[in-house]
């Protein structure tokens, strides 16, 4: 980190500001678009023209909706208030986590809105405590509606397989009664081929492997959602039920080169993998005489998924097992939260309530080698190889209790301020029994004002805590690492926590042209998860995900999507995306200052569309790069040193709506063919030592996607 970097910084922040400030100075807004709290309204006739099937495909026509529906450094939050979910329907967020709003965008079709608003204010009235913005669908109010929106889709490999695909949704209106119902199956075939060249570290060659893996899988799903309308309250109920399976056949050709000579062997690898998962969520509102609201929502879900992997030694005329690696697992959640939403004064609002989870993780690991001892048809008939905590459940209990207020303090400012008190128990079970508690204090506010319609200012403080994942608490198959089947658990672990600071300011453009935006942030953290030393002693080096101590990152986003009718475009849309950040941590292994992991110093990002609407046709592209020279991508380990290498990313697609409505879409996915590279360096000993034993530079390739679709709604 230097001086001159966060210079640099804090001056593209400034500069943003006064462009945004200049140019509001010198235009005027379309006033019909945007309402009195800075809300921008998108009606149904505002997409007309662009004939759309579903409401992905009005989103896509709406300029700067990125910034709306990309909630930066929100991931991995804890509980159903921490503001992940930026889709209402309706005015209403979806309970569910694998069946939430987002998800239900491709669903309905494009018939059924009547407009879309981007709700730029905070108010206690949305159950959504986003740092950002909402973006709320609004379906037409008729007595009856109905519509069915069908996809056949056919995917095409590198490899030249062809995989089917398709989905089939039927939404609509009962008098009160809302429905959704789908039912979908998505191919996500693969065929990957790499190759391997390793060194010593005089750079002779030593081995080289060249491999071949071909998946087999189709995800299928079906969904439902109802709601209803009484007069004072609203109910409305959710359920999901999905699954796959996906074997996998792995070919690998080793040539091992020695003092007399090339030796070449083959080894084969069948993994088979299956998983399902159900969920079911709620909730309920009631509103009182005096204006005031109770809700209760729910979720609960349930996934069980297991993985095999035998490998085989390959001979002219046999095979032989060497290596029966079983993971298996089961994840349970359940979560109810309720509140209380009154107006004690004019302007404002409070929000009172409490939420519990009960989260659960059982897994399960068998390791069988190929060592002359006793077989067991439970790892796979070779020897049983105990693994130190390979079978745990895990369970954590926690209770969240908060409070929200909302003041708006003029007609141009408001602020929203929110205190969360949590308490959590995490107990281990099986092989390793371990209970902790835990509690946590995480204040937010969240300050905007508005300098006109068009020009937004927002400033966040928030307290963060992150969701563990129960997976680093036990022992689990390490899929990535030839020589190294199992990665060691860490019943230690505690949650990672930081204080995030951010400065947002967002113009948009006269007469709804685009968005500029512009966002500077801060982060402070405490418990930072990442790998860690858990050795038993020189001659058993483990490692395992664990907290390594304090850390900062800080950054700029710059963001700006307009259309492009100043250059003849009118319905072209732009939107690109650039981000400079830079971290600090302290590395457990080596004791050096390097940045966070997926930290990169830049990652930039574009995207394009040109509708011709004479010709009802549409192209564009999504363009995707960052810096592969950050050490942000390297991964230190107790005995190795990964770096990872990526290019860019490319898809394109071209769209037309042909006869009777039917619309046909070719997207072609990975359309550059990107390498996927990683570096890694191999120690003997421990990587602190600094004796190297060996440099492994592997590639590989998983070749462009040609998907085409054939839509219809009925």
């Amino acid at each position: 980190m230097s001086v001159g970097f966060r210079q640099k910084i804090f001056q593209a922040s400034l500069l943003s500001l006064a462009i945004a400030t200049s140019f509001e100075s010198s235009a005027q807004q379309n006033e019909a678009a945007i309402l009195e709290d800075s809300s921008i309204i998108y009606d149904a006739a505002f997409f007309a023209d662009y004939s759309p099937v579903n409401i992905n495909d009005m989103i896509d026509r709406i300029p700067g909706i990125s910034l709306a529906m990309n909630n930066r450094g929100g991931g991995n939050r804890r509980g159903l208030g921490a503001g992940e979910n930026e889709i209402l329907i309706n005015g209403q967020r979806q309970t569910g986590k694998n069946n939430e709003g987002r998800n239900q965008l491709s669903r309905i079709s494009a018939d059924q809105v009547d407009y879309i608003e981007i709700i730029r204010g905070t108010s206690e009235e949305m159950d959504i405590r986003s740092g950002g913005q909402v973006v709320n669908i609004v379906l037409r109010d008729a007595q009856s509606r109905s519509s069915v929106t069908a996809e056949v889709n056919m995917d095409r490999y590198h490899d030249g397989t062809i995989d089917p695909g398709a989905k089939v949704s039927w939404t609509g209106q009962s008098g009160s009664l809302n429905y959704l119902f789908h039912l979908e199956g998505e191919p996500r075939y693969q065929n990957r081929v790499g190759e391997e060249f390793s060194r010593d570290p005089s750079g002779n060659l030593l081995e080289t492997r060249s491999d071949e893996s071909t998946r087999t899988r189709t995800d299928y799903q079906t969904s439902f959602n109802l709601g209803y309308q009484f007069n004072n309250s609203l109910v409305q109920f959710n359920g999901l039920y999905g699954g796959d399976c996906s074997p996998e056949d792995k070919d690998r050709f080793i040539n091992d080169y020695t003092d007399l000579g090339i030796v070449t062997t083959q080894e084969r690898e069948a993994i088979d993998r299956c998983r399902d998962n159900w969920e079911v969520g709620g909730d309920y509102e009631y509103e009182f005489a005096n204006g005031g609201k109770y809700r209760v929502l729910f979720i609960a879900n349930d996934g069980q998924w297991h993985q095999e992997r035998d490998r085989f030694d390959v001979y002219n005329d046999r095979e032989e097992k060497d290596l029966f690696l079983y993971n298996d697992g089961r994840d349970q959640e359940r979560i109810i939260r309720t509140s209380y939403t009154f107006d004690p004064y004019q302007d404002h609002g409070l929000e009172f309530g409490i939420e519990r989870a009960q989260t659960i993780r059982d897994g399960n690991l068998r390791l069988g080698l190929d060592l002359g001892g006793t077989p067991s048809p439970q790892h796979g008939f070779l020897t049983p190889v105990s693994v130190e905590n390979s079978s745990s459940t895990v369970e954590e209990i926690r209770y969240e209790y908060f409070l929200v207020h909302n003041w708006q303090i003029d007609d141009r400012s408001s602020l929203e301020s929110t205190l969360i008190y949590e308490t959590s128990t995490i107990t281990q079970t099986g092989d390793v029994l371990n209970e902790r508690d835990f509690d946590f204090v995480r204040p937010k506010l969240d300050y905007r004002y508005n300098f006109s319609q068009s020009v937004q200012f927002r400033a966040t403080v928030e307290k963060l805590v992150s969701q563990l994942s129960f997976s680093d608490f036990m022992a689990s198959s390490d899929n990535d690492d030839d020589d190294q089947n199992t990665q060691a658990g860490n019943p230690e672990i505690v949650q990672e926590q930081h204080w995030e600071y951010s400065l947002n300011l967002e113009y948009r453009l006269p007469n709804s042209i685009g968005v500029i935006n512009s966002e500077l942030y801060y982060r402070d953290y405490e418990d930072v998860i990442d790998r860690v030393d858990v050795s038993t002693g020189p001659d058993d080096l483990r490692s395992a995900r664990g907290n390594i101590g304090d850390a900062y990152r800080y950054g700029l986003n710059l963001d700006a999507s307009s259309r492009l009718g100043y250059i003849g475009l009118p319905s072209a849309l732009l939107s690109v995306g650039f981000s400079v950040q830079d971290s600090e941590v302290t590395d457990p292994f080596l004791n050096i200052q390097r940045r966070m992991r997926w930290n990169s110093r830049w990652f930039g990002r574009a995207s394009f569309r040109h509708d011709i609407t004479d010709w009802d046709l549409s192209y564009g592209f999504n363009y995707f790069n960052s810096d592969n020279d950050s050490d942000a991508r390297t991964q230190i380990d107790i005995n190795d040193i990964e770096r990872d290498i990526r290019d860019y990313g490319l898809s394109l697609f071209v769209e037309k709506k042909a006869f009777n409505g039917i619309t046909f879409r070719l997207d072609i996915s990975d359309a550059n063919d990107p390498l996927r590279c990683r570096t890694r360096t191999r120690f003997l000993g421990a990587t602190v030592d600094g004796v190297v034993e060996e440099i492994e530079d592997y590639c590989s390739q998983d070749g462009p996607v040609y998907a085409l679709k054939i839509r219809h709604t009925f």
